[in-house]
């Protein structure tokens, strides 16, 4: 299988990474393109030689900017994606804009969501949520569509929800998800950290409410950049708490006194944006939407397959689902001394990573070839035979 056709073998130079590693982590960390050199020289040169023009020039407009190019790539129309340091902190927006001294004030979500939004949730117990765990399956891989639906009622709030699970890869149906909740009067707010960048996703084909996600992963983009996605028609209704001037519709009128936020996804900003972060991060997006969601999704699926394929005829224990059409990107593997084993793999420049309770997880994207699967297994069972 070694020099098999690999489509995208032209952007392979763009990563500095791949030329002395293997690279099959970028479901945690994607690989960083070349191009964001050029970026990030864009933003030193506008501060050297522009000062303080360049908020006028470029800077104030980036959250925005940079969010129409993540709209672009989720499905979501122009205007309608604001960009936050993270997730946790998009999350809390979202939160911010309702109360919870009302009888419809349950959070419904899986115990497999993310646990950094979990600690969010959880800590507006004392504001008065009240919320609902989901448990996952016997097997931990995933949740139960209809025990999922079942908790979501007419006291029903909010639904964070993941689109692909971080520990199993298992694909969430969101469609299904945001049609129960808008029989019953709640809001969904889907993760789509671990799919976006490297599965289609459409946001506005499945009527969700909000979405959220971030660029350290499948988008290529580096820490510092979430994203917000707030379905258009609800933005003129929503008055977030977690504030600031950014969000007000003259802000450099300075007026005091409360806030009168913005008719634009301004409204959902708060104080000064991470500038450099929002430079860095455009040259991942610039790739992913050059190749395109779908291509990249049949490249990560015939990797997978092999992977799996080849675990299966070593008996490894597959932590994530088999159907193609229920995993997102990442395969994890069940595998004796797992930890031990991926710092060992570490060592030899082969990077995938080990989560507790799910095993070592391996996500191959389009710059991954063949050949780079291959030397994971080859290693692995060496590192497990010894």
């Amino acid at each position: 299988m070694r020099n098999a056709h690999h489509p995208f073998s032209r952007y392979r130079a763009s990563f500095p990474a791949l030329q002395n590693t293997v690279y099959l982590i970028s479901h945690s960390l994607g690989a960083m393109p070349e191009q964001t050199r050029s970026y990030m020289n864009r933003f030193l040169q506008r501060w050297a030689e522009e000062g303080i023009r360049a908020w006028e020039l470029e800077w104030w407009d980036l959250p925005i900017q940079v969010g129409n190019k993540l709209a672009a790539l989720i499905g979501a129309p122009p205007g309608s994606v604001s960009t936050h340091q993270n997730v946790t902190l998009a999350e809390a927006v979202i939160l911010s804009c309702f109360r919870f001294d009302e009888p419809r004030r349950k959070i419904v979500f899986s115990e497999l969501n993310f646990p950094s939004v979990m600690y969010l949730y959880y800590a507006h117990q004392e504001l008065g949520a009240e919320i609902n765990v989901v448990p996952a399956d016997a097997d931990g891989i995933g949740v139960d569509i209809e025990r999922l639906l079942d908790a979501i009622d007419e006291r029903t709030l909010l639904v964070p929800v993941s689109h692909v699970l971080f520990k199993s890869g298992f694909v969430q149906d969101i469609a299904a998800i945001v049609e129960k909740a808008e029989r019953v009067g709640a809001y969904v707010v889907a993760d789509l950290y671990q799919s976006a960048g490297v599965m289609p996703i459409d946001v506005t084909r499945w009527g969700v409410h909000f979405a959220v996600g971030g660029s350290v992963k499948w988008l290529c983009g580096g820490p510092g950049v979430a994203y917000l996605y707030v379905r258009p028609d609800l933005l003129p209704q929503l008055c977030p708490r977690l504030t600031g001037w950014m969000a007000h519709e003259a802000p450099f009128a300075f007026e005091p006194g409360p806030i009168r936020y913005a008719q634009t996804a301004f409204r959902m900003l708060n104080g000064t944006p991470h500038v450099p972060a929002l430079y860095a991060a455009q040259a991942g997006y610039d790739l992913i939407s050059e190749i395109g969601p779908a291509a990249i999704r049949e490249w990560n699926l015939k990797l997978s397959e092999y992977v799996i394929e080849q675990a299966r005829s070593y008996g490894w224990r597959l932590n994530c689902p088999a159907a193609p059409e229920q995993r997102g990107g990442t395969v994890i593997l069940d595998l004796p001394d797992a930890e031990q084993a991926v710092r060992e793999l570490d060592r030899r420049r082969i990077q995938v990573d080990y989560r507790p309770g799910a095993g070592i997880r391996i996500g191959p994207h389009f710059y991954n070839t063949l050949e780079d699967c291959e030397v994971f297994i080859e290693n692995i069972r060496d590192i497990l035979t010894k």
